[in-house]
């Protein structure tokens, strides 16, 4: 070991020699003003210093034999408040770390030393570049919170309003930057030392923390991700978010409405001011699950310290890390969560194929093995009733399932799964007697009434009409992997004809009716192209060439219906 510990002492001289040398530039905003530094905008005694700190951290946990999850929580504590919340931002994604490693940075702690009054007021005045007494009437000295990137103080403005006010640290977008770039120099020198699979990619990992750690210091994005939630939830009574005032909000600063009340972590204090926590649960089940599957827009860390009870109203506070997804996948989403009700593991498989990023790669993936899975996970959560089923537990197994067959998901699928792992756990220990399952599941089904169904109609109109004009790409391209499927003895075909006298008679039929069904859709949307594209003779307004499609595919239709009734009236006899 102890030539290992040379090698990593030696590899902290490259790493600096690589910062200094690499040359790369950011625009960083810093409490004196703007301006474009490079790594080593500290000294480069401090850098050296720094490095010399992590790699003795490093060389103490013995990482080149490997972490467990409790080793990476012990040795992210000790290397400091950037590396903390890097274990926070990716206890959030499993698709990236194992369930294990996720589960154990769940428990990193959050609070820090707070920074002095005295600081607080010159960040400000240095924001607004004019003295805190010209925005605000009193400032709390006391913070109502305080984390590794800002702290929480109580204010009120000049105008008279009751406010909260959310500052950044001075300079801790230079430090944890240069902390992320050291990250991202490190990797490079101690990844191929690093033995198994515990880390499946190291790169990924430091990318990831960039992103979110980018999103996380712009406190203007927390703002429009504020605003964004009350007007998506303008029109519900019972659950809110603060609003910001957005005047006062710069990338460092942000300012929002006072919220008085407690937190969910605190169900005594909720029933004694006369709620109900069932009602509450309840409300914010449904609620979060309007937020995913309706709103395509969501809360990505509904842990209890970021959920309060207010003015009759749940309010969700801290918005600095919010998901969004998209029409097609939440509607993909709806039907893996139905296939799950009705025991369909097809159904529920086509669903994680359709959410994968890497679907050109579908072949390579044994689907044979991929659906015996799927089945047990269905008849392990199918079989369950309402109140047994953990609708976490379901998409964690999902998720990992997803890993092992390097089904690449996107990133807001995890994040959902991860925060309603999290919710769960929430309703689970503070909020006893609510199904969050049920409560999901009900909204699944009564959701699709007439007006939503309109609106999410006339949002994927245009996705869906592209899709069809591709159909028959999409079919050679399943039919490609078919093929594929049926060479490598992947492709298992069940056929049930119960109550059929003479089964290939009746595929010959499903075939006829397949072709003319494809044909009657081909005609249609021919004859329409045509129709649009105009023509100068025409017969009853459409162009000849289209009428005579429409026709034919009426004709056609009208045929098919017949034998369809025909058929169905020799089978009764």
């Amino acid at each position: 070991m102890a030539e290992d510990s040379r090698k990593i002492s030696l590899d902290a001289e490259q790493v600096d020699a690589d910062l200094s040398a690499s040359g790369s530039q950011e625009v960083v905003i810093g409490l004196f003003g703007e301006r474009v530094v490079g790594t080593g905008d500290l000294s480069a005694r401090a850098r050296h210093r720094r490095l010399r700190e992590i790699f003795a951290i490093l060389r103490r946990y013995d990482i080149l034999r490997g972490l467990t999850p409790q080793k990476l929580v012990a040795m992210l504590e000790d290397l400091g408040p950037t590396f903390v919340k890097a274990g926070q931002i990716l206890s959030m994604r499993s698709e990236i770390l194992p369930e294990s490693f996720c589960r154990e940075l769940e428990k990193l702690r959050t609070d820090v030393e707070p920074m002095g009054y005295q600081t607080v007021v010159e960040v400000l005045e240095h924001e607004y570049g004019r003295p805190v007494g010209e925005v605000f009437s009193h400032v709390d000295e006391t913070p109502l919170g305080s984390a590794s990137i800002a702290q929480v103080h109580r204010a009120t403005l000049v105008t008279g309003e009751d406010v909260a006010v959310k500052v950044q640290r001075p300079r801790v977008r230079e430090v944890m930057g240069q902390d992320i770039e050291i990250m991202r120099t490190v990797v490079r020198h101690v990844a191929p030392f690093m033995g198994g699979d515990q880390f499946l990619d190291l790169k990924a990992v430091v990318g990831e923390l960039w992103d979110s750690f980018n999103e996380e210091t712009d406190f203007l994005v927390e703002a429009r991700n504020l605003q964004e939630f009350r007007a998506e939830n303008a029109s519900v009574r019972y659950v809110t978010a603060p609003a910001p005032h957005m005047r006062l909000c710069t990338a460092h600063v942000l300012v929002m409405d006072y919220v008085a009340g407690p937190t969910i972590s605190k169900p005594k204090e909720i029933e004694a001011e006369g709620y109900d926590l069932v009602e509450i649960g309840t409300k914010l089940v449904e609620n979060y699950a309007k937020q995913v599957l309706d709103d395509g827009f969501f809360h990505a860390d509904p842990h209890p310290g970021n959920i309060m009870v207010a003015d009759r109203r749940i309010v969700f506070i801290d918005w600095g890390m919010a998901g969004h997804l998209s029409t097609y996948y939440r509607g993909i989403l709806r039907s893996m969560l139905t296939a799950v009700a009705e025991h369909s593991s097809p159904k529920l498989k086509q669903g994680l194929l359709e959410l994968s990023e890497n679907r050109a790669s579908g072949a390579d993936i044994d689907h044979g093995a991929l659906l015996a899975e799927l089945d047990a996970i269905v008849d392990t959560y199918g079989s369950m009733s309402l109140e047994e089923l953990n609708l976490g537990q379901f998409l964690s197994d999902l998720i990992q399932l997803a890993r092992t067959y390097s089904i690449e998901l996107p990133g807001a699928m995890t994040m959902i799964a991860r925060g309603l792992v999290t919710l769960e756990g929430v309703v689970d220990e503070f909020l006893p007697g609510v199904s969050m399952i049920e409560i999901v599941e009900n909204h699944v089904r009564d959701s699709q009434d007439l007006r939503a169904m309109a609106k999410e109609e006339a949002e994927t109109l245009a996705l869906e009409s592209h899709k069809a004009l591709h159909g028959t790409l999409e079919a050679l391209s399943q039919a490609g992997l078919v093929t594929d499927m049926l060479t490598r003895g992947q492709l298992k075909l069940n056929l049930d004809f119960s109550g059929s006298q003479d089964p290939i008679e009746d595929l010959s039929h499903i075939a006829d009716r397949l072709t003319l069904g494809i044909i009657i859709a081909g005609l249609l949307v021919g004859s329409s192209i045509i129709y649009f594209a105009g023509a100068s003779f025409t017969v009853l307004g459409v162009p000849l060439l289209g009428f005579l499609g429409y026709v034919l595919a009426i004709s056609l239709s009208v045929y098919m219906v017949h034998d369809i009734l025909k058929h169905d009236r020799k089978r009764k006899r």
